[in-house]
């Protein structure tokens, strides 16, 4: 630990105690000898006006009471394992659509890699040891990103031009954006479609910004956006109306187990080593591709219309191998 991680340290510890520490709990939380713990109590005292005050009768320091929790340290400073939790944040934001969040938040990175540097704490290879892969991942036009994702923060309807892949049919919108979504590796806009009088979900690959108007959006309460969006993404669309159950392979088993496929699923580990999960569902389209990209090692016990889809999809797959 290095001078400005141990002043941070120190801050943070004094922040947090509104009685005086010890010169020697300071020391153990410093991990350095006494002589140095003076000299950084002294150092942030002096050099940042910190509002440090000894307590003779208890012996040991503390914050002044009415600063204690005004009192900040001045500037951007972070402990370098803090900074090195921010370089990976924005590894992760950077690739969650490659350049649309770059131009923000690049400056924050470069301020970012100047700290470490003068911490002596940085390393050349920290951007190299932090991979991201997306799967089915689609391009999001990055003008196209900026516009909704500023009409979405300053609360003003839009109007787009929207084609729908499902009916391969394109029509006007004019919407209330509501929030920006990623799901599956892809953006979504959660909005007050005015045109439908309704809630309403848009893949940002497949909407064209024709106008940010300058009328206000409207609002809707954040329990009526959480009822109705925390159930419309793939398997989660609209309220459950039947429990899917699916049975795993022991070979399976090991990996499913521990996969989140809903937040009200249950899963139940069988006397043969097999695994039974059972997912409440309303549309099952999302939910039978998952089912089938494990193949042989899982079977559809129930319900039975789910079942037949499945065995269909199975037989139209090997009819391509005929």
């Amino acid at each position: 630990m290095d001078k400005f991680d141990r002043i941070y340290e120190l801050h943070s510890l004094l922040k947090a105690h509104r009685h005086p520490v010890s010169l020697q709990a300071i020391q153990e939380k410093l991990e350095c000898s006494e002589s140095t713990a003076r000299r950084i109590v002294d150092a942030l005292r002096d050099r940042f006006a910190a509002p440090i005050e000894y307590d003779r009768e208890r012996n040991g320091w503390h914050y002044d009471h009415a600063q204690r929790q005004l009192y900040e340290l001045p500037g951007l400073w972070f402990s370098a394992d803090e900074l090195y939790a921010l370089t990976v944040s924005h590894n992760l934001l950077a690739n969650l659509q490659p350049d649309i969040l770059s131009s923000y938040i690049s400056p924050l990175k470069n301020r970012i890699e100047n700290i470490l540097q003068h911490k002596r704490a940085g390393h050349p290879d920290i951007a190299r040891r932090i991979r991201i892969f997306q799967q089915a991942a689609r391009p999001t036009d990055l003008d196209q990103f900026r516009r909704i994702a500023g009409a979405t923060i300053e609360r003003r309807q839009l109007r787009i031009l929207y084609h729908g892949r499902e009916r391969d049919q394109t029509s006007e919108r004019t919407v209330s954006p509501q929030r920006l979504t990623y799901y599956r590796s892809n953006w979504y806009l959660d909005a007050w479609c005015h045109l439908r009088d309704g809630l309403r979900t848009f893949s940002l690959d497949r909407a064209h910004v024709v106008e940010v108007n300058d009328t206000p959006a409207e609002d809707i309460a954040d329990e009526t956006l959480d009822a109705h969006f925390a159930s419309t993404y793939g398997i989660f669309a609209g309220p459950p109306k039947q429990i899917a159950v699916l049975r795993f392979t022991p070979a399976a088993a090991r990996w499913v187990a521990d996969e989140h496929w809903h937040p009200d699923q249950q899963g139940e580990v069988l006397p043969d080593g097999s695994y039974e999960l059972h997912i409440p569902y309303s549309d099952p389209r999302e939910l039978v591709m998952d089912i089938l990209k494990y193949g042989e090692e899982v079977e559809v016990v129930a319900p039975e219309a789910l079942r037949e889809q499945v065995r269909q999809r199975l037989r139209a797959a090997l009819d391509n191998y005929k």
